[in-house]
């Protein structure tokens, strides 16, 4: 059982973007890049991250480059937590099988990182409209084939098989709209899947930034929180004004949003959850409100843990 001071922690890689200043991917990117972008994090005292696929994908780099970068992550004092995939559906029509290879590369990958859970979705990439968007989920997205379904339920078994081989475990990240998109629709999409190395990702954060009616926050976690294994967590405000029908919302640090994170994440202990937690947010300074977002999981915890010693 983890303590609150150990307990698996990182900051997504997400701000730094997929590609450097000079637009260079960043999978191209010299490890000094890689190593700059870093020790940004740990000056933060933040120690572990997440590279999401949206930042470094180490499912495309070559062995030699992966030794690269596991000698830069020591060198800057850092480990991971977690590994995610991002925008990269396995049954994505034109890319779904490379998708699938990539996430079984992960899968093949994390145990050597010290990582026991590598998260994938159904999201895909943003529309045009999204992206011009001042927030992306103000536009309507991806939105998942019901043929597809059936397809969708194999593959994650494939990966669930994979990781079982490998000692760990696969996340589906809820996202709108997609065969995880609310709360009843994960539930039964995982119990489909039937699979003992697959588990949920409840980033609820997902769905309460959207400007359309969502189940409560308190009655979805309490669906999916019992089949989760991982959590990419992170907050927003929310608001209908009833006169016209318009939604507001906009990101914010755990603890000053719409979500009650210090009730839920007692709620997620209670319920026996021991997974790592991902702390993600956009805009602003994300990796400075990222850092105090880890501090303020391990007081919850520290709060939490104390009571059940």
């Amino acid at each position: 059982m983890f303590t609150a001071e150990n307990w698996p922690i990182g900051a997504n890689m997400l701000s730094f973007g997929s590609t450097t200043p000079d637009g260079t991917p960043t999978l191209e990117a010299s490890s000094s890049v890689w190593a700059s972008q870093l020790r940004q994090v740990k000056e933060l005292g933040v120690d572990q991250i997440d590279p999401t696929d949206a930042w470094l994908p180490l499912a495309k780099l070559s062995d030699e480059r992966v030794e690269e970068f596991r000698r830069v992550l020591d060198g800057e004092g850092l480990t991971l937590s977690s590994i995610s995939m991002t925008r990269n559906s396995v049954v994505d029509v034109e890319n779904g099988e490379r998708n699938l290879a990539d996430a079984l590369r992960f899968i093949e990958l994390a145990p050597s990182f010290g990582v026991t859970v590598v998260n994938t979705g159904f999201m895909q990439a943003l529309t045009e409209e999204q992206a011009a968007a001042i927030w992306f989920w103000l536009a309507d997205g991806h939105v998942d084939d019901p043929a597809l379904r059936d397809l969708a339920i194999e593959r994650v078994r494939t990966l669930g098989d994979a990781a079982k081989a490998q000692g760990i475990e696969v996340s589906l990240e809820m996202y709108e709209d997609t065969y995880v998109g609310t709360a009843d629709e994960a539930v039964a999409f995982l119990r489909d899947v039937d699979h003992e190395s697959v588990g949920l990702n409840p980033d609820l954060g997902n769905l309460v930034r959207l400007h359309r009616e969502v189940e409560p926050w308190p009655d979805m976690f309490e669906k999916v929180l019992p089949h989760s294994n991982f959590w990419h967590i992170k907050n927003y405000t929310r608001d209908l004004d009833p006169a016209t029908g318009a939604y507001s919302s906009a990101p914010m640090p755990l603890k000053y949003g719409y979500i009650n994170y210090r009730q839920v994440i007692r709620r997620a202990l209670d319920l026996g959850y021991t997974g790592p937690f991902c702390c993600e947010h956009y805009g602003s300074d994300s990796l400075g409100v990222i850092a105090e977002n880890v501090q303020y999981i391990r007081q919850v915890l520290s709060s939490a843990l104390a009571e059940t010693a």
